[in-house]
């Protein structure tokens, strides 16, 4: 079965993972490209605000580990709509590579987009780019 490449450019977050989880289910390969220009949908004070308190609870040692990095946040969420305890997924998220930007492998295949997933869809513009989140939390 061939890879798919999608590019997560304008594309929102939660729409997007729904979309490869069902898709990975079934067998199917992708790698996700320019993940940190994808957009999470929602006042920018909200979104911040909710992050900064899972960042704040817990203990150091102990956890829980809030991931900073946009691949690992997107990363997070796509293992949340897919049963990850379970053999079939496990081997649902292997079958999944993420990459900030667009690897040099990639440069010249053109990234298929989600119609159904594009920030057109919201009716207002409250929204913020992943990489907006990341720097936010420190990340890099």
């Amino acid at each position: 079965m061939t890879t798919r490449v999608i590019d997560a450019k304008d594309l929102i977050v939660g729409r997007l993972c729904t979309y490869v989880a069902k898709q990975l289910l079934l067998g199917q390969t992708f790698e996700i490209v320019n993940v940190e220009k994808a957009i999470f949908t929602g006042r920018k004070e909200q979104i911040f605000e909710k992050y900064k308190h899972l960042v704040s609870m817990g203990r150091p040692r102990t956890g829980p580990f809030i991931k900073r990095r946009s691949r690992e946040i997107f990363k997070k969420s796509l293992r949340g709509m897919l049963p990850h305890k379970t053999t079939r997924g496990r081997e649902a998220l292997k079958r999944v590579k993420i990459f900030k930007g667009v690897p040099a492998r990639l440069q010249d295949v053109k990234g298929e987009t989600l119609e159904s997933a594009n920030v057109s869809k919201v009716p207002n513009l409250k929204y913020i780019r992943l990489e907006e989140l990341t720097k936010f939390l420190g990340g890099r």
